[in-house]
């Protein structure tokens, strides 16, 4: 078995099957500071990123973006790609689809791989990462209208935890405390930093702190 074939299945195994039952609120993983959500939240919405693995000779990487100025939440930061769900849609249809349509993605270069834990936001979306393989080969487009730019980081340094750290931001109009993943002139953060952080230890098989 080659060693990109050996380390599909170990990932894969770590996962949850593609189940098109929807996540439920309760299991998903939040953010440890309280303060990001409001004593009462409505019913979460439905959402879904995918968390693309590209096949590189030299070791797998994660698409991302950075987000489009001109949105009006979340502006600049850098995330993974995905958006609200359809009604009828599963996770991963919802998460090939945001793909495609924000950074032009062909759904035909995507092996999926399983479930990773859902994620509940303080603006309550229900966040469930769709895990793919990226078969190298594919032409990426960015939509102008919700994508800045499109790059790719390694999974190592991602999967890393001395590269996770603490660091005070301004957020919702406060400085927190948040964890951060900084690599080259990129910052990590938000959504997209819990949701990797969430992977590692679902991968390496501790608690998530």
């Amino acid at each position: 078995m080659s060693r990109a074939v050996d380390t599909r299945a170990w990932i894969a195994e770590h996962l949850d099957p593609l189940d098109p039952k929807p996540p439920v609120a309760g299991l998903a993983d939040r953010d440890p500071d309280d303060s990001w959500y409001p004593p009462s939240m409505p019913p979460p919405t439905p959402a879904a990123v995918l968390i693309g693995l590209v096949e590189r000779p030299e070791g797998m990487t994660v698409l991302l973006t950075r987000r489009a100025d001109s949105l009006r939440a979340h502006t600049g930061q850098i995330a993974l790609p995905g958006g609200r769900m359809d009604a009828g849609e599963t996770p991963w249809e919802t998460a090939l689809r945001e793909a495609k349509e924000e950074i032009g993605l062909d759904p035909a270069h995507v092996s999926l791989a399983g479930l990773a834990t859902p994620f509940l936001t303080g603006t309550s979306y229900l966040v469930t990462p769709v895990v793919g393989f990226v078969t190298p080969g594919f032409v990426l487009s960015a939509n102008p209208d919700e994508v800045a730019d499109i790059f790719e980081t390694p999974f190592s340094f991602l999967m890393d935890l001395a590269n996770h750290e603490e660091r005070d931001m301004m957020a919702s109009g406060q400085l927190r405390r948040v964890i951060t993943v900084t690599h080259e002139d990129r910052v990590i953060w938000g959504v997209t930093a819990h949701i990797l952080r969430s992977l590692y230890f679902r991968l390496y098989g501790a608690a998530v702190a």
